[in-house]
């Protein structure tokens, strides 16, 4: 046995270095201590032109193989106790050879080579630097749409979501964006940025069929390939004016918004940068989707803010004053915080003259939120049309009663009115009930009386039945008129109490002679501390209060004046 292994291994000393490596699937090189080629195989031959044993290899390979050649056989050698398992890996040097990316492995040359002789193995790794490559690309990408999504969806203004698609897109994908959005005319809505910096917006008149698909692109219409666009043609308006040097390349880019178009995205780049290619494009148009979307809804935000503050005029309670020489003052409260409006309402309807009576209405309809307020709205208008027939509360009830019954709404809803009159030093009411609480009058001496009045509620019956009850108010006296949101506010000490009309009478007794204004605040505050959890039905509160007469006495120059009823 002993005399085989002997020969065989003679053999294999006697074989040439290259038929070790000539069938290998990579290129291979031997290269001496001095940077001598001694060997290699077909694939390196035909990848180093003129590479061939004897040749210097800096003359045959790049200068980054060289240098790692060097760098390699300059290193200390390794330690006699070293062992493949326990030596350290070898470095991997990588570079461009030609138009491919390779990556160098050198190990020790095997016998019958002499000792630092270095193999390197040349491994072709462009395939594989694409993928990673595009894989780096897209997760870049992906993060900067995530991050975009964030800022532009942080705000529902219009001119704050121009200004940050403005600077993303300048920032990330062009030297230069615009931000068109379609308007009324010739004149264009236009925000700039340039390399990510400040957003600058204007207004200019412009005809868009200067630059080629950008009518198109604000109708929706797909974008026309970057390709297409001459950038000498594009007009001054459309540059910048922090944008240096010429136009190399321009891409417009459709912004898709909620069924209609939200506007158009420009990208511009100089001669000195490459121009957009597909798959860029492709990209813009991911962006541009993200961010038409966020135009749009701020657009959408904007539109239904308006209507929703045009429609809060109307719904809104009024704030009342001094009316034909009679104090009004109102409070109002909705049920939750996020509703400006909700089912209480109240109203003063000045007489056309100073004798003629005032009407005041206070009402509370079924349910809350948007849609008691809409209700609400109706009979607002209703009664104001009404008016004129304001001596006869009866009469008003029966026809707003049958308005309610005609209308497809499903509620119904408690009134009490109050014609009001001056006569002299006195205030003459007239008070109707229909289903509500009885209106409180407030004495000068501290005494509440419930005036009687009662009737049936409206938009619930086909026939209602109410009762009139004339009061009047001296000087400096009060006529409260609430809802059942102030009796039935729950809470307390164990949170399950109702506030309740005793509670009340107690609160307003120590309002006598109080303005009207300080009788509605002191009654808002007390509902509100009794209040357990917070929850709680529509307030609306109503006073009307005859004004005191005053006479300025005992002012001698020395002692205070002081006022007397």
């Amino acid at each position: 046995m002993a005399p085989l292994k002997e020969h065989i291994a003679t053999k294999t000393q006697q074989r040439s270095a290259s038929d070790l490596w000539g069938p290998a699937p990579y290129a291979v090189i031997v290269v001496d201590r001095t940077g001598t080629v001694r060997d290699l195989n077909p694939a390196a031959a035909s990848l180093l032109e003129g590479a061939a044993p004897g040749a210097a290899l800096s003359d045959v390979a790049p200068s980054w193989l060289a240098r790692a050649h060097e760098e390699t056989t300059d290193a200390p050698d390794r330690p006699a106790g070293d062992t493949p398992a326990t030596a350290p890996p070898s470095p991997v040097f990588r570079g461009r050879i030609g138009a491919r990316s390779f990556e160098a492995h050198p190990s020790p040359a095997p016998s019958p080579s002499p000792d630092g002789d270095v193999v390197w193995w040349l491994a072709d790794d462009t395939d594989r630097r694409l993928v990673e490559e595009e894989l780096a690309t897209e997760r870049e990408r992906t993060a900067f749409l995530a991050e975009a999504s964030n800022v532009l969806l942080a705000s529902l203004n219009t001119d704050r979501c121009m200004h940050v698609t403005a600077q993303l897109a300048s920032q990330y994908l062009a030297e230069a964006a615009v931000v068109i959005v379609p308007a009324a005319g010739r004149k264009l809505p236009m925000t700039y940025a340039v390399e990510g910096g400040a957003a600058v917006r204007r207004t200019v008149t412009a005809d868009t069929a200067l630059v080629p698909g950008l009518s198109e692109a604000l109708q929706g219409f797909p974008p026309v390939p970057s390709r297409w666009i001459d950038p000498a043609s594009l007009p001054d308006w459309l540059i910048p004016a922090g944008f240096t040097g010429t136009v190399g390349s321009a891409s417009v880019t459709p912004l898709p918004g909620h069924g209609v178009p939200a506007g158009v995205l420009v990208l511009l780049r100089g001669t000195s940068s490459t121009e957009f290619s597909e798959n860029e494009e492709v990209f813009a148009r991911l962006f541009a989707a993200r961010a038409g979307a966020a135009l749009s809804a701020a657009r959408l935000y904007a539109e239904q803010s308006d209507i929703t503050r045009t429609l809060m005029r109307d719904l809104l309670p009024p704030r009342l004053d001094r009316v034909n020489g009679v104090e009004f003052a109102g409070g109002y409260q909705p049920a939750a915080a996020r509703d400006r409006v909700g089912g209480d309402f109240y109203d003063v309807h000045p007489g056309s003259t100073p004798d003629e009576a005032s009407l005041a209405v206070l009402g509370d309809v079924c349910g809350k939120g948007l849609d008691a307020a809409v209700l609400t709205g109706k009979i607002r208008n209703t009664l104001q049309a009404l008016t004129p027939m304001a001596g006869d509360h009866e009469g008003m009830l029966r026809l707003l009663n049958g308005a309610l019954l005609n209308s497809h709404h499903t509620r119904f809803a408690t009134l009490v009115l109050a014609s009001v009159r001056r006569e002299e030093n006195r205030v003459r009411l007239r008070l109707t009930s229909a289903g509500h609480p009885a209106p409180l009058v407030i004495r000068n001496d501290g005494r509440v009386e419930e005036i009687d009045t009662r009737g049936t509620l409206v938009g619930a019956l086909p026939h209602i039945e109410a009762r009139t009850v004339e009061t009047e108010l001296l000087p400096g006296e009060t006529c409260l008129l609430y809802t059942d949101g102030v009796t039935e506010a729950r809470g307390g000490p164990l949170g399950d109490e109702l506030f309740g009309e005793e509670r009340l009478k107690r609160a307003v007794a120590e309002c006598a002679g109080m303005p009207g204004t300080a009788v509605v605040e002191r009654v808002q505050m007390l509902a509100s501390q009794w209040l357990h959890d917070g929850r709680h039905d529509d307030m609306a509160l109503v006073a009307i209060t005859a004004p005191p007469t005053t006479h300025l006495s005992a002012v001698n120059g020395h002692t205070r004046g002081r006022y007397t009823q």
